[in-house]
């Protein structure tokens, strides 16, 4: 197969995704001929992707959300406007990723939960099938749980999530443990795409905690527990823009700028993990057997943690009171049966983007055989 990625570039989960599938694709013979990425300008691409990917990189204009006053959450009315604002943009991003789809010749467009390229299927309408893959659709099974507050951004988040998916011939859930499949929604339920790295590293308790944050402002709660408990080692990335490689705030706290081995390598041997609620890092903390406390910043990231709390893998919070996380990991059990199903993710994934190829391809020359039918009658 020739695939095709378009990714949502904020945070870095999805990019990790996709230099997981692109490692799988690859072992099994199968090309990545490209890899669109949405962003924003207040997001720059890790290092980490551009160093590890191996298909040329493009990137384009996407719809994000812009930090509140505080820097930790959304600030609804702002992003409102910065996106309307910029609305003639993301109709060129759409050509964008026609041209793409067209020009390189892909047997199937993988889609890591990028609007633009749901709205881009809608209008054009590509020959070429979709297949979107990403934890958010797990939003859309009939069997999901979510929590009980905030039902108007819930169906927000769902009309979101089901317009990436617009035009797709699959979607693929992932999730931290099986579900049925919902055939009406064309959805199945697969497990998380993880990192070699990650199930390759070697684990040790250590005597510090980790912590990942995606807005900056989120630091200055860090700040204000660490001065509450100054003995406490913690080491934690971020992705501010202009911040140096390493910010040391005094001999146990220091920020980093996200890496994806130094992530790793201070993941395998910490104490316990705090996160802003991303499924892919906490994913990474449970094959690990890490506890995590979960501070979400928005209503994806709080259905994040509120699933993630059903599974074991840890204990939300709306501020980093990390008095909660060192309380949670003395009765934390690592969970086999999450390795289990996510040593399953290549066989599972792999088959079904064939299977979708190979249904295009007959589609494609079937329709080629009528019109050849049609003009010959």
């Amino acid at each position: 197969m020739k695939v095709l990625f378009v990714i949502q570039g904020e945070g870095r989960g999805h990019l990790t995704q996709a230099l997981t599938l692109e490692k799988m694709l690859r072992a099994n013979g199968h090309e990545v001929v490209g890899m669109l990425v949405g962003k924003s300008r207040s997001r720059t691409l890790p290092a980490f992707f551009t160093a590890r990917g191996k298909a040329p990189v493009t990137t384009f204009s996407s719809p994000n959300f812009v930090p509140s006053k505080d820097g930790c959450h959304i600030g609804h009315v702002k992003s409102t406007l910065y996106n309307i604002v910029r609305l003639p943009k993301y109709a060129r991003s759409m050509m964008t990723i026609m041209n793409a789809i067209f020009y390189s010749s892909a047997d199937i467009v993988v889609n890591f939960y990028e609007i633009m390229c749901g709205l881009t299927y809608a209008f054009f309408r590509p020959t070429v099938p979709e297949v979107c893959i990403g934890h958010q659709y797990m939003f859309l099974h009939p069997d999901f749980t979510f929590p009980k507050a905030h039902p108007h951004s819930r169906w927000w988040l769902r009309f979101f999530t089901r317009l990436t998916a617009l035009g797709a011939s699959r979607v693929l859930a992932l999730s931290m443990s099986p579900y049925a499949d919902a055939a009406d929604q064309k959805l199945t339920v697969v497990p998380p795409l993880m990192r070699d790295e990650v199930k390759e590293a070697t684990c040790q308790r250590g005597d510090y905690i980790t912590g990942y944050i995606l807005n900056a402002g989120f630091a200055e709660s860090v700040r204000q527990w660490h001065e509450r408990h100054p003995e406490v080692r913690m080491q934690f990335f971020w992705d501010k823009a202009g911040a140096d490689r390493a910010t040391k705030i005094d001999d146990t706290l220091s920020f980093h700028l996200i890496d994806d081995k130094a992530f790793i390598r201070s993941l395998a041997g910490c104490m316990a993990y705090a996160t802003t609620g991303g499924f892919e890092s906490v994913c990474e903390a449970m094959y690990m057997g890490k506890p995590a406390l979960m501070v979400p910043a928005h209503i994806e990231q709080e259905c994040n943690a509120f699933d993630a709390e059903q599974h074991g893998a840890g204990t939300a919070s709306e501020e980093f009171d990390l008095d909660r996380l060192l309380d949670f990991a003395k009765d934390y059990h690592a969970n086999d049966a999450f390795r289990q199903w996510e040593d399953s993710a290549s066989m599972r994934i792999i088959a079904i983007l064939e299977n979708v190829s190979c249904d295009g391809q007959v589609n494609a020359e079937l329709t080629v055989w009528r019109n050849g039918l049609s003009g010959m009658m």
